[in-house]
């Protein structure tokens, strides 16, 4: 089945088109290209909308993006982690560095990152929650000086999933049962063609070590149709 899709970005709305498709009032329906997208999925939100959000993620909206390139396919969805303080779980401080309301004074370590404006699409905390602060229409700046198959400027053509933890520490099953279903919604409405870390793309190779070692890239291998790190 044909997932070929262009966005074009007009009057705050996306409009996509595509060889099949199943619309419903109101969002896209993802389709069914692996059976794991089903109707049950659907009704608990699992869907990507005409504004480019995922109704099961919370929306907590950021300044820090701006728009893609006309007629550049989001090819690339991009893995990150982060924890502010490093190691530190479940205080809020990284919503608050997406949404550039953190307090710079209230740690030591937020005083090496102040001024910094960064963002990402998606993030999913130690639980497994899903929270999006960038629409998929968009460019946030997630990954920086980077490149993929010697096109540079990843953020062009990605979407940035931040998981809450850090390079060195195991992640959560419930994160990658959410970044599981969430690379399938996005699969199923962009022609996605790889997954990577960020380490993979940053450029100068070794300036970025997320989302580590402790990623179990196995747990994306049912993902059909898609590239993953070796």
């Amino acid at each position: 089945m044909s997932k070929v899709w262009r966005n074009v970005a007009t009057a705050g709305c996306i409009f996509r088109k595509m060889k099949a498709f199943n619309l419903r009032v109101g969002f896209i329906v993802p389709l069914n290209t692996n059976g794991r997208i089903n109707s049950l999925m659907r009704s608990k939100g699992w869907s990507l909308r005409e504004n480019g959000h995922v109704g099961a993620a919370e929306f907590i909206a950021s300044e820090n993006f701006d728009s893609r390139p006309v007629g550049v396919d989001i090819r690339l969805l991009v893995v990150h982690c982060i924890s502010l303080p490093p190691g530190c779980f479940n205080g809020g401080h990284v919503e608050s560095f997406f949404t550039n309301t953190l307090d710079f004074d209230a740690h030591p370590y937020f005083r090496t990152i102040r001024g910094l404006k960064v963002s990402t699409h998606f993030f999913i905390d130690r639980s497994g929650h899903l929270k999006q602060f960038v629409s998929c229409a968009e460019r946030a700046w997630h990954a920086g000086a980077s490149a993929w198959r010697g096109i540079s400027g990843c953020n062009d053509f990605s979407i940035g999933i931040e998981l809450e933890g850090q390079d060195t520490q195991e992640f959560e099953s419930a994160q990658y049962e959410t970044l599981l279903t969430l690379a399938r919604v996005l699969m199923a409405n962009f022609p996605i063609e790889a997954c990577v870390g960020h380490s993979d793309i940053a450029t100068p190779t070794g300036r970025k070590r997320d989302p580590g070692t402790k990623f179990d890239w196995s747990r994306l291998r049912v993902l059909e149709g898609i590239e993953l790190p070796s």
